[in-house]
């Protein structure tokens, strides 16, 4: 792998995010000798192409307030649909146009992420705790960091998104920004930028001025009081990339000009981890021997 820093980014699904300034700073981090992988998710386009096909969609509330897509034969099929033939080629063409050489890859090629599809999930219904297990969603178990190395080593940018393959060698959906965390580990980077429709972790929910310059997060259990929904899963993320052995992880803004440039240079949420002690064990898996 190439001995030039590695810097983790991901690229959040919200509309508002600014992926083409998110794909500028990436260039501008290559074209200063930095290695960069790209991660993205899809959330807007996946409700759109939902909408347009007539999918519902339905997020799952575990107990814990994590929020989860609810994720069908019919959804997946969406996911696959809007993250591999929508999002992520508008990403590698803007890359190309500004000269960055890049290379589009979900976690199906070369069993790049290895996941174990969850037999049931617990949600909130109506108040009370249910188990689903009819969803199409695993757990991260592994990353071949083959593919990526590669990539990384010859110069190039990976861009990379959703879904996995699972035990029995099929996909399943994954969340991003754990996806993000689990490469940003794998591969030993030094940084990972969640960037999100958020100027970054909240005090207040309600106050979008109440930002956390420092987030600290438990190393088990839910990761905060003050952060529900999505966000909470954000710190479950970072808190997996730190336990890994990720030394910087920051919550920014990914709607601003300049998004990665911001969040390096201090703007948003750096996340920190109770009881902290760092190892350096994370989930990677060499190319499979035959």
């Amino acid at each position: 792998m190439t001995t030039r820093p590695l810097t983790v980014v991901k690229c959040g699904g919200n509309p508002a995010v600014d992926a083409e300034g998110i794909c500028a700073d990436v260039a501008k981090l290559v074209g200063e000798g930095q290695s960069v992988l790209l991660v993205h998710g899809g959330s807007g386009e996946i409700a759109r192409l939902a909408g347009r096909l007539g999918v519902p969609q339905r997020t799952l509330v575990a107990p814990d307030r994590v929020t989860t897509r609810y994720t069908d034969p019919a959804t997946l099929e969406v996911v696959v649909l809007a993250l591999a033939g929508s999002v992520k080629p508008r990403m590698v063409a803007e890359l190309t146009r500004l000269g960055v050489p890049a290379v589009g890859l979900t976690g199906l090629d070369g069993g790049m992420l290895r996941a174990r599809r969850k037999a049931a999930v617990r949600a909130v219904v109506d108040g009370r705790t249910v188990l689903v297990r009819d969803n199409l969603s695993g757990r991260l178990t592994g990353v071949r960091t083959g593919p990526a190395e590669a990539l990384l080593a010859a110069g190039f940018v990976p861009v990379v998104s959703p879904p996995a393959i699972d035990e029995h060698d099929r996909p399943v959906n994954v969340d991003a920004d754990r996806a993000a965390a689990a490469l940003a580990a794998a591969l030993g980077a030094e940084r990972l930028v969640l960037l999100t429709g958020a100027p970054g972790v909240l005090a207040d929910p309600d106050d979008p001025t109440s930002v956390m310059p420092v987030c600290e997060v438990p190393r088990t259990g839910a990761p905060g009081r003050f952060a529900g929904g999505g966000m909470a899963l954000k710190l479950v993320a970072a808190r997996e990339a730190l336990a890994g052995g990720v030394a910087c992880v920051r919550i920014a803004d990914g709607r601003v000009p300049h998004p990665v440039s911001r969040a390096l240079a201090g703007s948003g949420t750096t996340v920190t981890m109770t009881d902290a002690g760092r190892v350096t064990a994370g989930p990677r898996e060499r190319e499979h021997r035959t």
